[in-house]
This record gives C-alpha cells, sequence and structure tokens, in this order.
C-alpha cells in the first residue's frame, strides 16, 4: 500500500508525468469507445457480395461511397477491391477518400492522399521506381488480406473478362472421376 502511494504522489508531483498519464487514460478510453457503434446508431447491414467484373476507370468511379448503396470500391495495380467495410477509412469524408472509386496505386506508392497525385486516366506506372513500385504491392497485398477482391482495372481497349463463364468451367464437376 505504501509502495503505491510512493509511485501515485511521483507521478503526481510532476506536471509532465500528470499530462501523459492524461493522455494515456484519454487513449485508452478511445481505443475502448472506438470499438462500439455509438449509442442510437446501428451498424449499416453488410451489402451482399459484389460479383467478380471488370470496370473501366468510369464505372469504377461510380463506387466512390456517394450511391444508393454506399459501395465503396477502389483500385490498386490493376486489381479492384470493395472497402465498403472500411467505409470509415475510404468512403465519404474518411482519410483516404480520395481513393474511393479510383485507381489509388500512385498515391499509395508515393503516400500521398492528394488529388494532385491521382489521374483522371489510366495510369500505367511506368515512371515508378522500385521503391515506389514495392510499396504498391505491399498495399496490393494488404487490400487483398483485408477486402474482397472484385475484379480488375481494365486498360484503355481492353476487353472485360466474362467470370460467369470462368466460374461455370472451374465448378463444373469432373464426370470422368469416380467414387
Amino acid at each position: 500500500m505504501e509502495n503505491a502511494q510512493k509511485v501515485i504522489s511521483e507521478l503526481m508531483a510532476n506536471p509532465i508525468n500528470v499530462g501523459l498519464l492524461g493522455l494515456i487514460v484519454f487513449l485508452v478510453y478511445k481505443i475502448v469507445r472506438g470499438r462500439r457503434p455509438p449509442v442510437g446508431l446501428a451498424p449499416d447491414p453488410p451489402l451482399a457480395k459484389l460479383k467478380k467484373q471488370d470496370f473501366t476507370l468510369e464505372q469504377l468511379r461510380e463506387f466512390d461511397g456517394t450511391g444508393a448503396e454506399g459501395r465503396v470500391l477502389l483500385a490498386v495495380n490493376g486489381r479492384v477491391f470493395d472497402v465498403t467495410r472500411g467505409k470509415n477509412f475510404y468512403g465519404p469524408n474518411g482519410p483516404y477518400s480520395v481513393f474511393a472509386g479510383r485507381d489509388a496505386s500512385r498515391g499509395l506508392a508515393m503516400f500521398s492522399v492528394s488529388e494532385d497525385v491521382i489521374r483522371e486516366e489510366y495510369d500505367d506506372l511506368q515512371d515508378l521506381d522500385s521503391e515506389q513500385m514495392e510499396r504498391v504491392r505491399e498495399w496490393e497485398q494488404q487490400l487483398s488480406e483485408k477486402y474482397d477482391h472484385v475484379g480488375k482495372l481494365l486498360r484503355p481497349g481492353e476487353q472485360a473478362t466474362d467470370y460467369e463463364v470462368e466460374e461455370e468451367t472451374t465448378a463444373a464437376p469432373d464426370s470422368t472421376k469416380s467414387d
């Protein structure tokens, strides 16, 4: 008991310690409080899984989180991900909202969330150096572990893949096998 009182008096004797202790208590509160939805607000019901398809830049722009269902997609290194579950980050007013409905590769490669780095036309990323391309691949890997890969970003003139035919071919049972 005496040791605890000694530690408390030592902490309270220095104003820097008091400030740091207050900051720690505040951060712990925010972490714990952040895990629960705010009182009176129910979380949005999860959307149905998006059917796999390919997107042009124009089609991708429709999924910036402002549409009727609020779905958010973004592309990284030619792959399109459904990041709707991370809408607080990627959706409207989120810190990464500039990437919503767009190709985020260049911004992620350059550690920038500025509109200036986002290209409105297809970006082949040819001018990025090897370190920047490695960052793009790392982001692609992280997104693929956390979010659904829903298709690819089409280059100008590229034809979309017919995923229904692809799924039928891979899902069809092999009738030559015996049990």
